[in-house]
């Protein structure tokens, strides 16, 4: 006997959200020199949530000076000292994790238990695991006396919008740097609380700048001439921009683009196992994930009964409220990102592939785009080459280990695969032979603080995470 569902809203009253936000520079929420201001909304209900300040060139200009200047110190301080700092950050994230896991969900619009749940832990373990290289700099193989780079430059996306941050802004402090930091113009309300938690945690003013705004501000960042690290996450598009105007200078880049991912499936894989790896991996995040595994390549003897299964499994996702704890599926994050997912699904259709969607009601408000299958996906079909960024997932098959390696290679990105097999050494071999940055076996989105990651190919260059982490903000 099945149970009736029941709704589980997480309370908003934990969240006081303000009417308004400025920059955050030199350890101060100050005005624009002259930027408007932009607002962000809720994805689940279109509400408006707050109004934030579009920072200038000017605004960038004062934020980089400001870094420089508490370069000096913070760099100078041993690193057992900023060790406690990054602690005490982590200390407070853990502490105010429940108030940071609700903003989030608010602006973003992924389900509560996914930031409850994967997204904080993540967040504070970063920071843990930085504060213990603080002061192990010179054992991290780096050489015997590696130094921070200066002023680091930070673009964060809108899918991860804390976490990403961690993931730049933990290492960079570790590595004695500091930073001016510019969140996505459709989630920039986990910054502006970390900001808080910055002043919170006592850490020295302009170690940490936080500009919000639109593209604009971002390039006049990676653009200025005070820093010395640019990182980016984001579109493979706008990383060829920031690309461009990093040449020729002396700015240290890294980049984490956009990925293809293939979850491969062999004929000996524990089924019900692999469903649940393809379900976390298409529809995670709603999908908007750069690693997602958004092309499923099966082996053809078990296509039939994987998808049986898999489209089972479908139909038993919940899709609505991102506050309610029983939601799997959420909001997608802009009415931008549900036109362009909404066109390449279509693109599916009119090139001939089967498209199959379990039966959903969506709500009326807000942006929302049911988890879709396609089958029939041949390698010419643009669901099959182009990031959807979505819940859209394509299957394609293969017969042989060598045409699943072939299949899964073409692609112009090279973020992640996932292998499902039984046989030990199928996975090593089959894995060895991936141009993917990231491989995982039997699991997939599996992340830890010790794991390096990034791309090949389009899907950008440079690690974070791990001890490989640290050499993007260090002079080696």
């Amino acid at each position: 006997m099945a149970f009736e569902y029941a709704p589980a809203p997480e309370s908003r009253a934990v969240v006081d959200i303000a009417p308004s936000y400025g920059l955050f520079i030199d350890g101060e929420f100050v005005e624009s020199s002259g930027g408007g201001l932009d607002k962000t909304v809720s994805p689940a209900t279109e509400e408006v949530l707050a109004e934030y300040t579009r920072a200038t060139a000017e605004d960038v200009d004062r934020a980089v000076r400001a870094a420089r200047k508490a370069f000096e110190k913070w760099s100078a301080l041993p690193g057992s000292e900023r060790a406690k700092y990054l602690f005490r950050i982590a200390r407070i994230i853990q502490e105010r994790s429940r108030e940071l896991a609700v903003l989030e969900t608010l602006d973003n619009g992924k389900p509560i238990k996914e930031t409850r749940d994967a997204d904080l832990p993540l967040v504070a373990a970063h920071f843990v695991y930085y504060a213990g290289w603080a002061d192990k700099l010179e054992h991290a193989g780096f050489g015997p006396d590696p130094k921070p780079l200066g002023v680091a430059g930070q673009v964060i996306p809108w899918n991860f919008p804390l976490l990403m941050l961690a993931w730049k802004i933990a290492p960079a402090l570790a590595a004695g740097n500091t930073v001016v930091l510019k969140p996505a113009e459709t989630t920039p309300l986990s910054a502006l609380f970390f900001a808080d938690i910055c002043r919170q945690a006592g850490l020295p003013k302009g170690v940490v700048n936080i500009l919000t705004g639109d593209g604009s501000t971002g390039a006049a960042l990676v653009a200025h001439d005070g820093i010395d690290k640019v990182a980016f996450t984001g579109s493979t598009a706008v990383g060829k921009q920031i690309a461009r105007t990093v040449a020729g200078t002396r700015k240290k880049l890294t980049l984490e683009l956009g990925g293809k991912g293939a979850n491969i499936v062999f004929d000996d894989a524990p089924i019900d196992q692999a469903v649940e790896g393809i379900v976390n991996g298409i529809f995670f995040n709603q999908g908007q994930v750069c690693c997602a595994g958004s092309r499923l390549l099966v082996q053809e003897s078990v296509q039939d009964e994987l998808l049986d299964a898999l489209k089972r499994r479908m139909s038993t996702l919940r899709v609505g409220d991102p506050l309610d704890k029983n939601t799997d599926v959420g909001a997608i994050n802009s009415a931008e990102q549900l036109a362009r997912i909404t066109e390449l699904a279509d693109s599916g259709t009119a090139e001939g592939a089967e498209r199959w969607a379990p039966s959903c009601e969506l709500p009326s408000q807000g942006y929302w785009f049911a988890p879709t299958l396609f089958t029939n996906v041949t390698q010419a079909h643009r669901i099959a080459r182009e990031e959807i960024f979505g819940p859209v997932l394509s299957v394609l098959t293969f017969r042989t280990p060598a045409e699943a390696v072939a299949k899964a290679n073409n692609s112009q990105y090279g973020l992640s695969a996932g292998i499902w097999t039984e046989k030990g050494s199928r996975m090593l071999a089959v894995a060895d032979k991936l141009r993917a940055g990231v491989v995982w076996a039997n699991t997939f989105n599996k992340f830890d603080p010790t794991s390096p990651f990034g791309g090949f190919k389009e899907s950008g260059f440079g690690r974070e995470g791990g001890r490989h982490g640290l050499e993007a903000y260090l002079d080696v």
